[in-house]
This record gives C-alpha cells, sequence and structure tokens, in this order.
C-alpha cells in the first residue's frame, strides 16, 4: 500500500468531463498528481504542465512499476524539461512519456488524454481504464 502524504486527499471521479484543477494550480514546468476511482486502491495519474499545454500519464515508472514521485508532485527533473521516475532515476519527455535515458530507455508512460477547458480548468477527457 502507498504510504506518501499527498497534498489532495480527496479522490477525483475517474469519468469524461471530470474536472481535475485550474490550470494555475500547477506551476509551469511542474507537474501534479491525483487519484482517480473509488475503492481502496484508486488510479494514480498526474499531469505536467508545460507553459498552456498540460500531459498526464498514468503514475508508474515502465521499468518495475513503483511510482514516479517518492514525495507527493514530485515528477519533474531538476531543471523541469522532463519527467523524471525519482526511484531508478529515468527521464521522460514531456510531450509523449518516451523514455531517453535510465533502465527504461525506449519504453513509454501510459497516457491519459486531458485538456484545458475555457475557463482554465485541466479536465480528464475520457475514463482512464486501469489496465494497459
Amino acid at each position: 500500500m502507498d504510504t506518501r502524504p499527498t497534498t489532495d486527499p480527496q479522490t477525483k471521479p475517474n469519468q469524461a468531463g471530470q474536472v481535475l484543477c485550474r490550470l494555475d494550480k500547477i506551476p509551469d514546468g511542474t507537474g501534479k498528481g491525483f487519484d482517480l476511482g473509488d475503492g481502496d486502491e484508486p488510479l494514480e495519474i498526474f499531469v505536467v504542465r508545460a507553459g498552456s499545454r498540460v500531459f498526464a500519464y498514468v503514475n508508474v515508472c515502465p521499468h518495475t512499476g513503483p511510482p514516479l514521485d517518492w514525495q507527493p508532485d514530485d515528477f519533474m527533473s531538476e531543471d523541469g524539461c522532463h519527467i523524471m521516475c525519482h526511484t531508478h532515476g529515468a527521464l521522460f519527455e514531456i510531450e509523449d512519456g518516451f523514455c531517453i535515458a535510465g533502465p527504461c530507455a525506449g519504453d513509454q508512460l501510459r497516457p491519459v488524454t486531458v485538456e484545458v477547458n475555457a475557463a482554465g480548468n485541466v479536465v480528464l477527457r475520457e475514463a482512464v481504464s486501469d489496465m494497459p
């Protein structure tokens, strides 16, 4: 069981159109994690902001399966240019989740479809399956 503290303990429904947060709650070059669904083991995802664009992925490293953040919302490399697995140091491209360095080089993070709506909210475009 994941015992990391969370900055947003409220689990969000896993459904299309679900507002995750306002875009301005994710500073540029950083990420924010969310739990989707209900039950004992919600699906963990995270959203990364690059300017006015957002990219989201399931919070699982393709190398051995741990969450990428070892502290809440700590998904980025120190320079903010790549997503980083803080367990093994793997680096992933923000735009497509492709691993460019580390033990899972050539693998890819599992994308989650999100968008920023006209009101400035980050929204799930479709429900996320918990199966790959």
